[in-house]
């Protein structure tokens, strides 16, 4: 009854309720009869075949990392309190936990590349993505063979795109070792393992000697780090003198308002949803560059360019509701599946489909989303501050 106060004008709500409520009902009588229905659909329709793999693969993944799921209570715990600077001191588990949570769901809901991007008119998602990572490769002055630092690689995505692009030498150091096994694999299969080098490491405190990198890079994961001067430093450090280093930044922006309870409900969403110890404005990170050492290039919110053409769209639309089943991961927010979905996954917990705290996981990712769209919608926060330095001679 409360789902269809939603819009109770809208047919279409009425009938999606009608559906889901079938669906839920299914998972827990008869996951035979969901496995055969899905099936039949995946037969009609290439895009649900796609859809079910993916969700298969998924699933697989889950339900060989169950003591991963089950740090959900202890990473919610670091974030129980409302003080970033405990956060702060804690933040490699911080990062760690969140990422042995989220990277399957990560990678079944965006891909490889886990970070934003504006469409532009005629761009598909992935294209979006691509385009996003080769325009800070170009700011990077790279030839074929350069040493190349990826800071916070994730599973290796935009290091392997960017890799074929440049066909630089890529190292690329995440935190989390599960990511470090998943990003080899990938390297592997793409045939990419001489050009990338996935590293378990941390940008606070990087293990690599001094001026090792013609290049350096970082990709919306600099935002995990407790101290922006401390991270920036050592980002310096391992430049060759008179090299580059070019970031996208989390950040909140100018029309954030402490003082709008909106805009501190998204923040602490983004904070939560998203491993981050702070969310800092871009002004902190700008000041943090400098008092590194380097020569700032450009400092600016890419989110700003415009340009989109006629059906571009802005880099947080995948986070907007949408009620078409096949829009992924939008459809996810409908004020229907937003409710529906922690049941269908508190069913497969119950039916050992899927770990214990699988479900608090995605209600966690969930919320930041929600939170970065709103950050979005607002202007109060970016994920796209570019920043382009270089280490003097």
């Amino acid at each position: 009854e409360r789902l269809c106060e939603v819009s109770a004008e809208d047919d279409v709500v009425i009938i999606y309720v009608f559906l889901m409520e079938r669906l839920r009902e299914t998972v827990e009588s008869s996951p035979v009869a969901l496995a055969i229905s899905l099936g039949c659909a995946a037969l009609i329709s290439p895009t649900v075949w796609k859809g079910v793999q993916l969700t298969a693969k998924f699933l697989k993944t889950l339900s060989v990392s169950q003591a991963k799921q089950k740090r959900i209570d202890g990473y919610n715990s670091l974030h129980q309190g409302e003080d970033a600077d405990e956060r702060n001191e804690q933040y490699a588990e911080l990062v760690d936990s969140y990422y042995d949570l989220a990277t399957s769901f990560y990678e079944w809901g965006w891909g490889s590349c886990f970070h934003f991007a504006d469409r532009r008119s005629g761009e598909s998602f992935h294209e979006s993505l691509r385009r996003h990572e080769y325009y800070l490769a170009s700011r990077l002055n790279v030839r074929p063979g350069d040493a190349v630092l990826d800071c916070g690689c994730g599973i290796g995505g935009p290091a392997r795109n960017i890799a074929r692009f440049t066909r630089a030498k890529i190292s690329a150091i995440t935190i989390n070792a599960g990511q470090v096994e998943r990003a080899k694999q990938l390297c592997l299969d793409q045939g990419l393992e001489d050009l990338v080098k996935p590293i378990q490491g941390d940008f606070m405190a990087l293990p690599f000697p001094d001026a090792s990198f013609d290049a350096v890079y970082a990709i919306e994961a600099t935002c995990h780090a407790p101290d922006r001067s401390k991270c920036y430093s050592e980002i310096l450090r391992v430049l060759k003198p008179g090299a580059v280093f070019a970031c996208y930044e989390w950040c909140l922006t100018d029309a954030y308002d402490p003082n709008n309870p909106l805009h501190t409900k998204l923040k602490k969403d983004i904070e939560v949803g998203d491993g981050l110890p702070d969310l800092v404005h871009t002004s902190v990170c700008s000041k943090a560059l400098a008092d590194a050492g380097f020569e700032i290039i450009e400092a600016r919110d890419c989110a700003l360019d415009g340009k989109l053409g006629a059906n571009g769209e802005p880099w947080y639309t995948p986070l907007t509701a949408s009620w078409n089943p096949l829009v992924w991961p939008r459809f996810q927010f409908n004020p229907i599946m937003f409710r529906i979905l922690p049941i269908l996954l508190r069913a497969a917990e119950f039916a050992r489909l899927v770990p214990q705290g699988t479900c608090k996981t995605q209600v966690m990712l969930q919320a930041g989303g929600i939170g970065c769209a709103n950050g979005g919608i607002t202007g109060a926060f970016t994920p796209m501050f570019l920043m382009v330095a270089r280490k003097p001679l």
